[in-house]
């Protein structure tokens, strides 16, 4: 709702200052009167509904004015309706889920701080189809590239360490993303690598599936998840409960870099939360989505709505005034 002649508004304080000169106004006129030598008596007689209710129409022209001062401001309301043409992306996040992820470097650690920001950077993707791949030692698909995010959400949030052999087989991780996105019709294919290790497994290169991603005109974003030195690792022990271990922290950052550059795309490293929350906006700016908007825009008046209201009360009350209730001037 939106007011065309909003101006009109001003008009209600005149409300007040009507009450208040309609109240001086019956004190100081003159009426016709009779003189009692006492009318003490008086007092105790019982009125009925036409004395008790004549405040009934007073009220009534004050709200008649009211919805009249609103009518004259114009309210309309406004439907919108939205023509959009979109060009969508297709994205494939490949996660490591080896059980070197389980290290709390990042908080609570980094396989579960990898997640929950993963999935607020997707939150922010519009007409944009995500897929999931998970690796280890071997890789699947968690969830080929779909629109269905609640989908893409749950199972997201759902990865954990050992859906598959223990190992790091980077090369076997992205083939797979690849060959989820090699039939794509999207303007833009995108695969973003998360990962904290070296590659140790699986029968492709990862410099190979890197070469395979750029001949399919496919861009990669690589990401490094741990700090420096050394991380606290978890170990279950029966006897003393969790305790912590020191781990080093091994990421072959130049074939990481290498993979991202040969497919046009750039390499990051998250040290800690906020760096891996940094890298993914800066990913959300690099791959948009373009959107054209045509909008119409329907405007209807609604002052009826309260014009007639006030016209129909203001009739009534002078209905009232003059037949209903006990007018002084009668």
């Amino acid at each position: 709702m939106i007011w065309q002649s909003p101006v009109f508004f001003a008009l209600s304080i005149l409300v007040p200052a009507i009450v208040l000169l309609g109240y001086l106004y019956r004190k100081r006129r003159k009426v016709a009167s009779l003189t009692f030598s006492d009318s003490s008596d008086l007092r105790n007689l019982p009125g009925n509904w036409r004395v008790k209710g004549v405040w009934t129409y007073n009220a009534g022209y004050i709200v008649a004015l009211l919805f009249i001062i609103v009518a004259l401001a114009r309210p309309q309301s406004l439907n919108e309706t939205i023509e959009r043409t979109t060009e969508g992306i297709d994205i494939v996040v490949v996660f490591d889920i080896s059980s070197s992820m389980l290290a709390e470097d990042l908080r609570p650690n980094r396989l579960i701080a990898a997640k929950n920001l993963t999935a607020e950077f997707l939150d922010k993707r519009v007409n944009d189809r995500i897929g999931l791949v998970v690796f280890a030692r071997d890789s699947f698909t968690l969830v080929p590239p779909t629109s269905d995010y609640r989908l893409i959400r749950q199972q997201l949030l759902s990865i954990d360490i050992g859906m598959v052999r223990d190992g790091t087989a980077i090369g076997m991780g992205v083939a797979t993303a690849v060959n989820r996105l090699r039939n794509s019709s999207a303007s833009s294919r995108v695969i973003i690598l998360l990962t904290d290790g070296e590659n140790n497994a699986g029968e492709i290169d990862p410099l190979t599936s890197a070469d395979m991603a750029a001949a399919m005109g496919i861009r990669m974003y690589t990401i490094g998840v741990s700090t420096e030195g050394t991380a606290p690792y978890p170990i279950s022990d029966p006897v003393f409960g969790t305790r912590y271990h020191p781990i080093p922290v091994d990421i072959d950052e130049p074939m990481l870099t290498e993979m991202a550059r040969r497919t046009g795309g750039s390499y990051f490293r998250a040290r800690d939360n906020q760096a891996l929350e940094q890298i993914y906006r800066e990913i959300d700016l690099l791959e948009t989505t373009p959107v054209d908007e045509i909008i119409y825009v329907d405007r209807a008046d609604r002052y009826r709505m309260f014009l007639l209201p006030g016209i129909i009360l203001l009739f009534f009350s002078m209905i009232a005034e003059r037949f209903l209730f006990r007018n002084e001037l009668l």
